[in-house]
């Protein structure tokens, strides 16, 4: 039988950053959030500090930074802006991720395989400083195979065509994602997932071997609207409690 193994939940607080800025007002209260989610079980708290600052702000990442008690995972593009200021800053996680200004959100992963030598540099600057680095890449094991070579201890599995995809389309999506995580627990890389999970698709992530985090974000905000905060973070926290490992 296979062993329970923990699953850790970082929840993604920038869509309460979002509505913030829709109004610039200094509420909703992005420290409060980010308390709530802590004391409802959220193992770490994860930020992406865009380019267009469309959400999450500087003083933000200062802020949590000093003041959260769970570890601070910073999504960030390979720009020297920003690698600049998750270096001065040092949150204990970044994530680096493809962006494009004109995208709604993260759209796919990262090209390692193109851009390995930039991101072993910078890779290489941030564990320097004392940053866990993960890459956020699609199930394809070309790109996990180079993330391996960049030198960056995690990665990032995008989980968002299994979790968008119509019911004939699942199946194949998922056994992407169960091989992908296979192929990258063998090459010594420990496996985050995350975009578009919501507990309505949560059953086939769980079905995914050797995964240690999960970053959920924009359901449990959706949730929260009608649950409360704490609440949506709770029912993600025992839902996950199914996890055993994944597929024998």
């Amino acid at each position: 039988m296979t062993a329970k193994v923990p699953l850790r939940l970082g929840v993604n607080i920038d869509h309460v950053a979002t509505l913030r800025q829709a109004r610039h007002t200094p509420y909703p209260d992005l420290l409060q959030a980010a308390r709530c989610c802590e004391a409802a079980g959220a193992d770490g708290i994860t930020i992406h500090l865009r380019e267009d600052r469309r959400h999450i702000q500087d003083a933000d990442v200062v802020l949590l930074r000093k003041c959260l008690v769970v570890p601070m995972n910073l999504e960030m593009a390979n720009t020297p802006p920003i690698v600049r200021i998750a270096a001065d800053i040092g949150p204990q996680e970044v994530c680096i991720v493809p962006e494009r200004r004109e995208e709604l959100t993260t759209e796919g992963g990262l090209d390692v395989a193109g851009q390995q030598r930039e991101l072993a540099k910078t890779t290489r600057l941030l564990r320097e400083n004392g940053i866990s680095v993960s890459l956020f890449i699609d199930p394809d094991i070309q790109q996990i195979e180079a993330a391996a070579e960049t030198g960056a201890p995690y990665i990032e599995l995008h989980t968002g065509t299994f979790c968008n995809a119509p019911d004939a389309a699942a199946p194949a999506a998922l056994d992407r994602l169960v091989e992908a995580a296979t192929r990258a627990h063998a090459l010594g890389l420990k496996v985050n997932a995350g975009h578009g999970i919501h507990t309505g698709n949560l059953g086939g992530i769980l079905e995914i071997p050797h995964l240690d985090t999960l970053n959920i974000g924009h359901s449990i905000v959706c949730d929260a609207v009608f649950n409360g905060l704490v609440i949506a973070v709770k029912t993600m926290r025992k839902a996950m409690r199914a996890y055993r490992g994944g597929r024998p």
